[in-house]
């Protein structure tokens, strides 16, 4: 399993914050097809979101630690019945992480600062 630098992570929960699940697991839980589509998501998408419809939040625990294991993915979130996970491209491995992140914007300057 993939293991994250606390900041790391938290850049990657503000960039999950406004993508939606593109796999649901049900009452099968996780079969080869699920497996599959996790593997088609990350390769594509590198971060993504799951939902689970179980209400044990043991069961969804494992679910996830079963996933990144399965996938040498890495969890970056768990909020009620939804799972984030991130596994980087293997080109984009060696990589410095920060340096896949927008950078901060630049402070406008305002009127008073033209006066001067």
């Amino acid at each position: 399993m993939l293991a994250l630098t606390l900041d790391h992570r938290r850049a990657l929960r503000a960039l999950a914050h406004t993508i939606r699940p593109i796999v649901r697991i049900g009452a099968e839980g996780l079969s080869e097809n699920v497996i599959h589509e996790l593997d088609q998501g990350l390769k594509s998408h590198e971060l993504i979101k799951v939902r689970v419809f179980s209400d044990g939040r043991e069961i969804r625990n494992a679910l996830l630690q079963e996933m990144c294991h399965r996938l040498e993915a890495a969890p970056v979130q768990h909020i009620g019945k939804i799972l984030v996970i991130y596994r980087p491209k293997p080109d984009e491995i060696a990589k410095p992480a920060t340096a896949a992140f927008r950078k901060k914007r630049e402070s406008r300057r305002t009127k008073r600062s033209f006066q001067a």
